[in-house]
This record gives structure tokens, sequence and C-alpha cells, in this order.
């Protein structure tokens, strides 16, 4: 017998559904409630407003993501693999069947020019995330310059994210192609 999912869960999957999907500020709140079958009352009872709603969405997003990147990470054979795993995570994300369009954090900052706090703080801790893992990830294959290849690195992640706007289809094989490039680039000579 299937577990029922709580008042919580399903807005939490309306929100992926629909506000990553069409859009934050799009995407009206009656809309959410529709699509999850409660009340205005269950909601702002567990959330006090739309944006609280979303940051409360993007973390559990970033938790998936997390295990998702660390699944990839585990698999991969060697130090270069487990830096250029982010694109097999980036693959195995998309194919999610809770996956968005692009990626949601991108989305939600894309959205507001001064997003409010609760957003602000869900989206830096993604990023944050993104860096400091990958820095650790870059450290340890011993690459020079490790600092500069994670920003290099982190912004081709993102050049590839955002390319699933216009080919949704599309594989991360040109960003782990170039990611490939610039690792290789800053490992240290062998005499």
């Amino acid at each position: 017998m299937p577990m029922r999912k709580s008042s919580e869960q399903k807005l939490l999957d309306a929100v992926d559904d629909l506000l990553f999907t069409r859009g934050i500020e799009s995407t009206p709140v009656d809309a959410v409630l529709a699509r999850a079958g409660v009340s205005a009352a269950t909601l702002y009872r567990g959330f006090r407003s739309k944006e609280a709603l979303v940051a409360a969405a993007l973390e559990r997003r970033h938790s998936r993501w997390r295990d998702e990147w660390e699944r990839a990470i585990d698999a991969a054979p060697d130090a270069e693999g487990r830096v250029l795993a982010v694109f097999d995570a980036l693959e195995a994300f998309r194919d999610r069947t809770d996956s968005a369009r692009w990626c949601a954090f991108l989305g939600a900052a894309a959205e507001y020019s001064s997003p409010p706090d609760e957003l602000a703080e869900a989206i830096g801790r993604d990023t944050d995330h993104f860096r400091t893992r990958l820095h650790q990830l870059i450290t340890d294959a011993g690459c020079t310059e490790s600092a500069e290849l994670t920003e290099e690195i982190l912004l081709v992640i993102s050049g590839e994210l955002a390319m699933r706007l216009r080919e949704p289809k599309g594989s991360a094989g040109t960003g782990r192609r170039i990611a490939t490039a610039l690792v290789r680039a800053s490992l240290p000579a062998v005499p």
C-alpha cells in the first residue's frame, strides 16, 4: 500500500511541478493550492509566504541534488573523474521525474533582482555547496590554482544548465569536455 503524502510534501511537489517549470512570479498561489489539493490555511499554517514555500522546495531539491552528486562522485574511477562527476550527476538529475525545466536555483535567481531573504539564503547555500565541494574535489585531484579552476568549472556548469533552456534534451558533453581540458591543464606536469 503506497504511503500517503503529507500536506507539506504535496505543496513542495506542486512547487516542483509548477513554479520550477512555469516560473515563480507567473504562477499564482491558487494554482499551487489546486495542484496540491490543500487549502490556503494549510499552506499558511506551514509556510509564512509563497517565498518561504519556494525556499523550502529549493532546500528539498538541494538535498536531492547533493545525494545525486555524491553518488556520481562515489562511482567515479579516479580523482579526475570525481571532479567531472558533476556532469554525470547533472545528466542523472535531469532524468529524474522531479526535475525542473533547467536549474531551479538559477531560475529563482533570475526572477528576482533582489530576492527575498529566504530565497537568497537558499540560492546562496546551493552556490556555496557547489563551490566548496568542487574546490575540495579539485584540491584532492592535485590541480594547481584550485580556486580559479573551481570558478571556471562553476561557470561551465552554469552555462551547461542554461543551455537546457535552448536544448532541453541536450547532453552535458560539451561542458564536460571543456571542464576536462581545464582540469588536465591544471594538473602538475609529470616528469
